[in-house]
């Protein structure tokens, strides 16, 4: 579906971490909408290197690009001679993706660096190149606060905190109205191209994943009151592509603006699967530091962005659906 009426033919498009999840989906969806555009990918791709928590430091793998005929540039955010591979285009949109997204992550130096001090370098490119910035934000800004607008930010980790930190850079960039800049807090994303997240991956995903292995739902104890607002991929992608033409700078929110249980997923997907297997309920080992509940304000992304979300939880599990099941066939049960 075609998003905007903007063409972006003969534009040439930026997107870091465009081999990650949602960066791949918008790499693809230029290319398939817009085929005269020239479409480059920045990503630092996966290696053996890991965290202090096990997680790897970068989850861009290159299966999320197979059939992608644009440039593919492999570089790190915090290496200026990578950056300096990006000095020899000339943007007119840039979509930042690319940041260290692992909330468990406690390396405070490297999140800051990576997520914070980077962004401010491609600000600044933007600003020279005269380029639309779209960047992704998050809910993690908003911790455990009560209300998730706008301003009622509480960040309870350092990823949450790196993000509001982008944000508030960005709104001294915004101030002198050099250029675009629309910052995007996704809420709880799913869909395709997510697998190669692994453990972050969503647990719309997991929770596939395990139905189909055969295994019993494995939740945490009230998980019919625990809810998030989840937010399929096709709904993210279109939020980038308004935010190229806001009615004005800012962040928004990008979320359906309903919270659903985690027992809504799992009941959903066995629904679609016709499966009837009772579920296993364990205790949550974060309850302390858990959030439970997380539901979008849109309505400023509604009036600024033309926002408008069409997937509920049920559409986006039927949408996602054959995609979860050649995961299984052709990752895990053939891997």
């Amino acid at each position: 579906m075609i998003y905007s009426n903007s063409d972006f033919n003969n534009k040439t498009i930026l997107i870091t971490g465009g081999a990650g999840f949602i960066g791949s989906n918008l790499a693809f969806y230029f290319q398939k909408h817009y085929p005269n555009a020239t479409i480059v990918v920045f990503d630092k791709f996966r290696n053996e290197e890991t965290f202090a928590n096990g997680n790897l430091k970068s989850f861009g793998h290159f299966k999320n690009l197979l059939g992608f005929k644009g440039l593919v540039i492999s570089g790190d955010l915090n290496d200026p001679e990578d950056l300096k591979k990006l000095e020899d285009f000339n943007f007119d949109y840039i979509f930042h993706e690319a940041a260290i997204s692992d909330t468990t992550v406690s390396d405070q130096k490297i999140m800051m660096d990576t997520n914070v001090y980077a962004f401010k370098k491609l600000l600044d490119m933007a600003e020279r190149m005269n380029a639309s910035m779209i960047y992704a934000s998050s809910a993690a800004t908003y911790g455990d606060s009560a209300r998730f607008s706008i301003g009622y930010e509480s960040p309870n980790n350092v990823y949450g905190f790196s993000k509001l930190m982008m944000d508030n850079l960005a709104a001294t960039y915004m101030k002198k109205e050099k250029i675009s800049i629309v910052g995007l807090r996704y809420f709880n994303v799913y869909g395709e191209r997510e697998f190669h997240k692994n453990k972050t991956a969503s647990m719309v995903l997991q929770f596939g994943l395990q139905l189909l292995r055969g295994d019993n739902a494995k939740l945490f104890v009230k998980s019919d009151i625990i809810k998030r607002d989840f937010i399929y991929i096709e709904d993210v992608i279109q939020a980038n592509i308004k935010a190229c033409n806001p009615l004005k700078s800012g962040v928004y929110n990008v979320g359906t603006g309903m919270a659903r249980s985690f027992q809504d997923i799992v009941d959903g997907l066995k629904g679609a699967l016709n499966i009837q297997r009772e579920d296993i309920y364990i205790p949550n080992p974060y309850e302390k530091q858990y959030q439970f509940f997380t539901e979008a304000d849109i309505h400023l992304s509604r009036e600024f962005l033309n926002y408008e979300p069409k997937y509920s939880l049920e559409k986006g599990i039927e949408a996602y659906l054959p995609e979860i099941q050649r995961i299984y066939d052709h990752e895990i049960a053939h891997g």
